[in-house]
């Protein structure tokens, strides 16, 4: 199996995979925290014969997602989102080629944000997956945070028949609950006290992207963006998260992210936090 786990490996890299992470179809039974995933959400509930689950992760270039909200970080997040789904499929393919039958799972599983709204739920989650196959831990945002990109990544999942290598679950926190996402929601979806589970308002999440979708700009990112954790910041010069505050100091930035918006949404649209338009 060892050399199982060599291909894995190398097939990522071929594929300029950065976050790979696995673990057991057993773990999801051991209820971490609460509230858990439900049965039938957990990989055996999908795939029956899953043994492993493959866990892979791309990042959202961070200069691109602080224009949002733009068509620039809606094309962005859209490209993620066919690399992620392209790449799981030609693991899942590789695997099961190599005689372990694999299958991946699309990184979103709901058929529009309007079917979202009614029902807020994906039937596979990829951010328990990437928890429990110890890429990062939750976030006050809700979001999964990793050491090197922060909140700033997408994942998708594969189920396999392999017997793999196991990651172990990441220890500590990597959110330093700074409540910057808090604060800065647009929408006004997240609650400071409530940590972990702190999204407690999805339907005024939804709603919003929603609005942003109809200009063809969406999603929304915002939580992710201010969030000051990830050595991404320090390789793309944003150490310091309150730029996004800052439009004085930060002048030249905050008129490229506003020459970008022009250029996107309707013409004098407001999407600032507690616009009656988007709350």
């Amino acid at each position: 199996m060892e050399g199982v786990g060599e291909r894995l490996a190398r097939k990522c890299e071929q594929l300029d995979i950065p976050l790979l992470g696995i673990a057991p179809a057993e773990r999801w039974e051991s209820l971490p925290f609460h509230p858990w995933v439900p049965p039938e959400f957990r990989p055996r509930g999908i795939y029956p014969e899953a043994r492993s689950v493959v866990v892979i992760g791309l990042p959202v270039e961070l200069p691109v997602l602080e224009t949002t909200p733009s068509i620039y970080y809606h094309e962005l997040y859209n490209t993620v989102n066919r690399l992620l789904d392209d790449s799981a499929y030609r693991i899942a393919t590789m695997l099961s080629e190599l005689g372990w039958p694999s299958i991946f799972v699309p990184r979103d599983g709901y058929g529009s944000l309007d079917v979202l709204k009614d029902r807020p739920t994906a039937f596979f989650s990829h951010r328990h997956a990437a928890y429990l196959a110890g890429l990062g831990t939750f976030g006050v945002n809700n979001m999964l945070l990793t050491p090197r990109y922060g909140p700033r990544v997408r994942f998708t999942s594969i189920l396999t028949t392999a017997q793999l290598p196991y990651d172990q679950i990441m220890e500590g926190d990597v959110c330093v609950r700074c409540m910057r996402c808090v604060r800065s929601c647009p929408a006004r979806a997240l609650e400071e006290g409530s940590y972990p589970e702190t999204l407690t308002k999805k339907d005024r999440c939804t709603t919003y992207n929603l609005n942003l979708a109809e200009d063809h700009i969406s999603p929304c990112g915002v939580c992710i963006k201010v969030c000051p954790v990830g050595e991404d910041r320090e390789q793309y010069g944003r150490k310091d998260a309150r730029m996004y505050d800052d439009p004085e100091r930060f002048a030249e930035h905050h008129r490229a992210w506003e020459h970008v918006r022009a250029y996107s949404g309707r013409p004098g649209k407001n999407y600032d936090r507690g616009s009656d338009e988007v709350a």
